[in-house]
């Protein structure tokens, strides 16, 4: 029996890496770190459940330097994250789907993120 000759699936070398593809492999990057920050925030509930001593340690942990780089980091994820779902959804309608808008789509979320995400911080500075 001959052997048949069966089509290849394309590798990655064969596709252009584009900002879309990044983008999505982005927003499966902020679906994770969503958990990580729930389970942050959790923590957070439970040391206040907790009381005295312990909930002052989760504060002061979360008033560092680091932990609020991880809180700002969290933001942007959020941020970054619901601005994905919004483009998803603009593209669940077939709107926006030719590779001129789909990178513009990728470029607004990717800036209204970067941009909300310090504005978000100075009004949580502002209002403290």
């Amino acid at each position: 029996m001959a052997p048949t000759s069966r089509p290849l699936s394309p590798h990655l070398s064969i596709y252009r890496f584009t900002l879309t593809m990044a983008m999505s492999i982005l927003q499966r990057a902020t679906g994770i770190a969503q958990y990580a920050g729930l389970l942050l925030f959790v923590l957070w509930l439970c040391a206040a459940a907790l009381g005295g001593g312990v909930f002052d340690v989760a504060n002061a942990i979360f008033a560092s330097w680091f932990g609020q780089l991880v809180l700002f980091a969290f933001t942007w994820s959020l941020l970054h994250h619901m601005f994905g779902g919004l483009r998803y959804f603009i593209w669940d309608r077939a709107t926006a789907m030719d590779p001129v808008s789909r990178e513009w789509l990728v470029r607004i979320q990717l800036a209204a993120s970067c941009v909300l995400t310090p504005v978000a911080w100075a009004i949580f500075v502002w209002f403290k």
